[in-house]
């Protein structure tokens, strides 16, 4: 049985920033990544509004740029559109 709240996970994150702002060459995306840092990954501030702007998007959230600028992991992204998802109210 089904809660009915959507889950963001790390294959979601993977396919948004592929689809935003690509995938720097000499990254592998598909390697454990949800520790390194967004930088080390090739994504700098604005790419990360602009994957923000995709996840709020898609899965019809919000987040602040504070969360966007300043979430240094993949999996400190990812437990922060999940808290947001859980607040949303279910229908």
């Amino acid at each position: 049985m089904s809660s009915g709240i959507r889950i963001f996970d790390v294959d979601d994150l993977k396919r948004i920033l592929k689809e935003g702002v690509g995938a720097d060459e000499s990254v592998d995306l598909e390697g454990d990544i949800l520790d390194l840092d967004f930088e080390a990954l090739g994504y700098e501030s604005l790419a990360m509004l602009e994957t923000g702007t995709r996840i709020e998007r898609e899965f019809g959230i919000t987040l602040d740029d504070e969360t966007l600028t300043e979430t240094a992991t993949p999996r400190s992204l990812i437990e922060a559109v999940n808290a947001s998802l859980r607040s949303v109210p279910t229908a």
